[in-house]
């Protein structure tokens, strides 16, 4: 495999297929004959696969990045902006990426093969605009209007702090005077 290329697992089987037959009529001394021939033993001694099939999907966890991007073999791939920061789960097999939160799905993508790759969903890119249009202009709710606003004075009062200044003096003349109150 050292210094050939492949564009996909069925690309890998290709070539793979074209290079086995050569490969197994070679005698190798190691097993003192051609695999070839001992090719019917092997088969003798395997065992019959299991009922259930392998899982052969790499799994895992991750925090998902402000970038909504996620590296699975050295290609992004993107998904929905809404799980920023939260926990998600990446499962990649030989076909396709995909990417859950809490059992709902975040994104799925064709597996890609080739390294630094940046795999984009398009609707992906307008829910990050949709969210940063959001977060750079908040619309005021019925609950902000009903918010009490202190009077940044009541601390000043509470601390003991009062602010003086002469009549010339400018705003980096302003003197800060501690008092000590009786309670």
């Amino acid at each position: 495999m050292p210094g050939r290329t492949f564009r996909s697992p069925e690309d890998f089987n290709t070539q793979l297929a074209d290079w086995l037959p050569i490969a197994n009529s070679q005698v190798v001394r190691r097993i003192d004959g051609r695999p070839i021939d001992l090719i019917s033993v092997d088969t003798a001694a395997m065992l019959p696969l299991p009922p259930v099939p392998p899982q052969t999907a790499a799994c895992s966890q991750i925090r998902l990045p402000r970038d909504y991007y996620v590296r699975v073999h050295g290609s992004d791939y993107s998904l929905d902006p809404s799980a920023i920061e939260h926990m998600v789960d990446v499962a990649a097999d030989l076909r396709r990426v995909a990417v859950t939160r809490e059992g709902r799905v975040l994104a799925e993508h064709d597996r890609r093969w080739s390294r630094g790759l940046t795999v984009t969903d398009p609707l992906h890119v307008e829910s990050a605009a949709r969210l940063r249009e959001q977060f750079q202009n908040p619309t005021p709710t019925a609950d902000d209007a009903n918010q009490l606003v202190r009077d940044l004075g009541d601390y000043d009062r509470a601390f003991g702090v009062e602010f003086r200044c002469t009549t010339a003096c400018n705003k980096e003349e302003v003197q800060y005077v501690f008092v000590r109150r009786a309670y």
